[in-house]
């Protein structure tokens, strides 16, 4: 067999995926899709007609793939039925297209199908420029920004046509496409001469489709940090809150630990609004006092570093009880080896797509970082794997796909500067920026569900968008 045009494609998840994740997921965790909540000032509104510069995701609200956005609000007349109507599919069809372009596999034999399509499309953007010159209406404003958005569906027909496995799918996705491009282009001349409700219907079975192919996405290495949106400012200097990256699609409950010591009291909110409004669904009293900033909410139960010791307890909420305790060898605490910013920040408990995860630092170590894959029922060290990066030199850290990447910093300038693959144990130095808004960063945490950063940033709650670079396999790889 000759070689698969695309036997191993990588694509790298850019802003469309961005953009698909913040302006369906993150909108609705927050409450910003449908009403604006009433809020103290210090949370961040961001308003449809700005565009949604928020959190993307290639995978949807079960965990896998998120190909839908919501466009930025259009000036149309409110009155004319047929206008709002058009409104509704042009921003559908921008949505398509963004998501399309999660799947265009950048090499060198797509870049020439593509320099052909172009030629075939300048008919196309000849004609968007006519009407645009002809109509003195605000039409004119929404047709060129349906033939920018037509632009960027060039990659689309010459990648797919390439996946093997998907080959009928592709060919009816393509015809799809084109007949829906062919309806747009009629609606030009003559606004209302389709039934919207039936090409409202097509575009959602493409969307359908886009998400079945996403699911092809793997684990993804970390490119780039983006943000953050401020969700809430509250509390005390240091603190963490996070929700459950295995909790099922309708359960977005969040968990609210103010204080790096010296508190046994959690606070949890049904939801990411209600964590905004501060309506508080339930209080737990931890029978012991945690230690730092560094827990973890995994499949239900609270993970958290007992205060003055090395032992982990697993506390669930659905029992209000400890179900689990475990002493972590050697591990430092109580500000042995804590992050830069101390706070007791020796032992962090995270997760990840693979599982839980401890990061510490022992003496035998050299005070050097130290990764532990923990069983989560019983606590046991699976395995571990010993860095050279001195725990005392970073900031934060926090696991994606089984790759610890470390902070330089909890301050301004901040950046990831290191990171450790437990898969090759092989180690690299980064440099990926990041904004760090509020000056002073004492807990950042990786959601696997929401593809998200978590961070406590100086007394506000607030979420980075991550940008993976993703691997996709053909049944041809082995």
């Amino acid at each position: 067999m000759s070689l698969p045009l695309l036997k191993l494609g990588a694509v790298l998840s850019t802003m469309a995926m961005i953009s698909n994740w913040m302006s369906q997921t993150l909108p609705s965790l927050v409450g910003l899709n449908t009403t604006r909540l009433s809020t103290p000032d210090t949370l961040t509104q961001i308003s449809p007609k700005e565009g949604w510069q928020v959190y993307s995701s290639a995978q949807d609200p079960d965990g896998r793939c998120i190909c839908t956005v919501v466009a930025p609000e259009q000036n149309l007349c409110s009155r004319d039925a047929k206008s709002r109507q058009l409104r509704q599919l042009l921003e559908k069809v921008q949505n398509m297209s963004q998501s399309i372009e999660v799947l265009n596999l950048r090499t060198q034999r797509d870049f020439q199908y593509v320099l052909k399509m172009e030629t075939q499309m300048k008919g196309l953007k000849a004609k968007f420029r006519q009407i645009e010159d002809d109509r003195k209406t605000l039409m004119t404003k929404h047709f060129q920004e349906l033939k920018e958005k037509m632009d960027e569906l060039l990659p689309l027909i010459p990648v797919l046509e390439q996946y093997k496995t998907d080959a009928r799918l592709i060919t009816q996705f393509k015809e799809e496409i084109r007949n829906l491009s062919a309806v747009l282009t009629g609606i030009q001349e003559e606004i209302g001469a389709y039934d919207y409700e039936e090409l409202h219907q097509r575009v959602l079975s493409l969307e359908t489709r886009l998400r079945d192919c996403m699911k092809k996405l793997t684990c993804g290495k970390l490119m780039k940090i983006t943000g953050p949106v401020t969700v809430k400012t509250s509390g005390t200097r240091f603190g963490a809150w996070m929700t459950d990256p295995l909790a099922s699609e309708k359960n977005n409950r969040v968990w609210y630990m103010d204080s790096y010591t010296n508190n046994k009291i959690v606070r949890e909110y049904k939801s990411i609004a209600d964590f905004v409004s501060g309506a508080e669904s339930r209080t737990y009293n931890l029978p012991f006092k945690w230690a730092g900033t560094n827990h973890v909410v995994y499949n239900g139960s609270l993970y958290f570093n007992k205060y003055q010791s090395n032992i982990i307890i697993k506390y669930s909420f659905d029992m209000g009880r400890v179900l689990a305790q475990r002493s972590l060898e050697y591990a430092g605490f109580h500000n042995v080896y804590p992050y830069t910013w101390g706070g007791f920040s020796d032992i962090d408990l995270m997760a990840d797509e693979i599982g839980l995860w401890a990061v510490y630092a022992t003496n035998q170590n050299a005070g050097n970082i130290v990764i532990s894959q923990l069983n989560k029922d019983t606590l046991e060290v699976m395995k571990s794997w010993s860095t050279g990066y001195p725990k005392r030199s970073a900031g934060e850290s926090f696991m994606i796909c089984g790759t610890l990447y470390v902070t330089n910093s909890h301050l301004t300038g901040a950046k990831v500067y290191y990171s450790y693959s437990t898969k090759t144990s092989t180690y690299e130095y980064t440099d990926i920026p990041f904004h760090n808004q509020y000056f002073h960063i004492s807990m950042l945490d990786y959601n696997a569900r929401d593809r998200a950063l978590y961070a406590w940033n100086n007394g506000h709650q607030v979420l980075f968008n991550v940008t993976l670079f993703h691997i996709i396999k053909t049944e041809d790889d082995t």
